[in-house]
């Protein structure tokens, strides 16, 4: 065997490790990827604390500096086994996957700069691609759909606050006034929001009977406004749910987004025929 084909295979077989997650290996290398994540991220997290830090600081760097040249020759196998690298480097995860990596070398000439390992978090977005099942990409697929049907409504919705907390902090502001800590209409527009989420820092509070008035019916209000947004969502799941189940469910991965004509799943490629 040359040298040629045992670098094709070689290609291959990392190909299917890296890039196919329904496969055992390739499922068995994510979760061990996102292992190490975690990890990192923790590493970096406990480098924060002082008293930690300064009793293991040698273990940390030279943790962080084992999980870098792991990303490293990850990225670059990445690279290697597919045939149009390009899209990968400028694609959403490759942009990711180099950033992991990228701060603690810069740590080698600036200081300060492998904290920004902590930017290795976003990695764990791979874990949409390991949860690429049937019946997770089905509900993630309705949900997507019911936001996107309700972002008009939601939109006008949050207009509506955004007016009323601007309407209702300049009137606490004119009732209260900078004696009792409403020292701006900004600083009212603040209590508002902070109020009608039903947060209530109790930073800034009314003094006055009006203004404990008007502060009673905004947070009656809040439990209002947090379930208007819930709602909405809800009742376009409701809607999608019901029309698909109109059309009957592929019996092997409960896809129903289809064509009526349709010999077989576009989503799995299960025979459509007798369902």
């Amino acid at each position: 065997m040359g040298f040629s084909s045992m670098y094709s295979e070689f290609r291959k077989k990392v190909y299917i490790i890296i890039y196919h997650t329904n496969t055992r290996a390739g499922r068995l290398f994510d979760l061990i990827l996102l292992g190490v994540i975690l990890m990192c991220v923790l590493l970096v997290m406990m480098e924060t604390v002082a008293e930690f830090d300064q009793k293991y600081h040698s273990y940390l760097i030279t943790l962080e500096w084992i999980i870098t040249v792991f990303f490293t020759i990850e990225y670059l196998l990445r690279i290697l086994c597919i045939n149009r690298p390009i899209r990968y480097i400028f694609s959403f995860y490759g942009i990711i996957d180099l950033l992991a990596i990228l701060p603690m070398y810069l740590s080698l000439f600036l200081t300060g700069y492998n904290i920004l390992t902590v930017i290795r978090a976003l990695r764990l977005l791979r874990l949409f691609k390991i949860l690429n099942n049937p019946h997770f990409t089905n509900h993630s697929n309705k949900l997507r759909r019911a936001l996107i049907a309700s972002r008009g409504k939601i939109v006008v919705f949050i207009y509506f606050v955004l007016i009323s907390s601007i309407i209702i902090g300049s009137i606490m502001y004119l009732v209260e006034g900078k004696e009792n800590g409403f020292t701006s209409i900004p600083m009212s527009i603040y209590w508002t929001i902070v109020t009608l989420t039903t947060v209530g820092y109790g930073d800034i509070s009314p003094q006055t009977p009006l203004g404990q008035i008007i502060a009673s019916f905004v947070m009656i209000m809040g439990y209002g406004i947090i379930a208007v947004p819930t709602g909405i969502v809800s009742a376009e799941i409701s809607k999608i749910s019901y029309n698909k189940e109109m059309q009957n469910p592929c019996i092997n991965c409960d896809n129903t987004n289809y064509p009526s004509n349709a010999k077989f799943c576009p989503q799995c490629g299960h025979s459509l025929e007798n369902i």
